[in-house]
């Protein structure tokens, strides 16, 4: 049986430009307190090689690397009942203010990481007046991952790094 769980509040500065949406974090990411926290998921390593950075090893790193790159984070889910990682598990969900967000900063776009944040996403937000676009998931359960998919994507909101 599993019990609620409570996602990170978003990571975002008043000049962000690009906010990426996911799910809800992994167990391996409420261990270590920050978005994107499991090594096996490619979330740090594509985004940060776009950019043609390291990634960083800590959080404090990774915040840094978002703050330059006016790049916002937030799960759309905020708390739910989950069974360790796996989305298709999640129920009884609270979702995120995504437009309080969106009125605190200059985002422009939203990335969608993966198929499950995308569902939540369209049926509480479709209208809400910002560009936005599902890409597969990041996640090491996903066979389907496409790197060149996210890097066409981040071109066209910040031009070839």
């Amino acid at each position: 049986m599993s019990d609620v769980k409570r996602g990170f509040e978003p990571f975002f500065h008043c000049d962000s430009k690009l906010l990426i949406l996911g799910s809800f974090p992994s167990v391996k990411s409420r261990q270590v307190e920050f978005y994107y926290g499991n090594k096996q998921n490619r979330f740090w390593r594509t985004v940060c090689s776009f950019f043609g950075d390291e990634v960083p090893e800590t959080t404090d790193g990774k915040k840094e690397f978002l703050s330059k790159r006016k790049i916002a984070l937030c799960d759309v889910v905020t708390e739910c009942e989950i069974v360790g990682s796996q989305d298709a598990t999640i129920k009884n969900f609270k979702v995120a203010n995504v437009e309080k967000l969106l009125q605190n900063t200059k985002i422009s776009f939203i990335i969608i990481n993966g198929g499950t944040a995308f569902n939540i996403f369209e049926k509480n937000f479709s209208g809400i007046g910002v560009p936005y676009k599902k890409l597969p998931s990041t996640s090491p359960a996903n066979t389907k991952f496409s790197k060149e998919e996210w890097f066409d994507t981040l071109s066209g909101i910040f031009g070839r790094a």
